[in-house]
């Protein structure tokens, strides 16, 4: 049930972000195999800075539920990283980071007609 916050500069187009996230989120295996579970969005930012350049970026954050272990952040880290890399961007940012929600205080309801 992550939730895949994708913060990108504002040359970067959010929409060739999306599926790059959600493969690595997939190829995981933490979620549901289908990946229906995954939800993604973006936020473009024009006004930044990074450092003393001005250079794109691209910076995930994966929220969540608590109770996985440090080598399955890790690897999912890693997975939505490397599948971000694969738009080879030059002179671009890309950070990924897990973040746990802790489970206990989590609410959720999904309303339907």
């Amino acid at each position: 049930m992550p939730h895949c916050i994708v913060e990108h500069s504002s040359a970067i187009d959010g929409n060739t972000l999306m599926p790059l996230v959600f493969a690595g989120a997939l190829q995981s295996t933490l979620f549901e195999a289908d990946g229906s579970d995954i939800k993604i969005r973006t936020l473009s930012y024009s006004n930044y800075q990074t450092g003393n350049q001005k250079i794109d970026f691209v910076h995930v954050t994966l929220k969540i539920l608590s109770g996985r272990n440090i080598d399955q952040k890790s690897m999912l880290s890693q997975l939505v990283a490397e599948q971000l890399k694969k738009l080879g961007l030059i002179n671009c940012s890309i950070t990924v980071e897990v973040v746990d929600i802790d489970r206990a205080a989590y609410s959720k309801a999904v309303m339907q007609a």
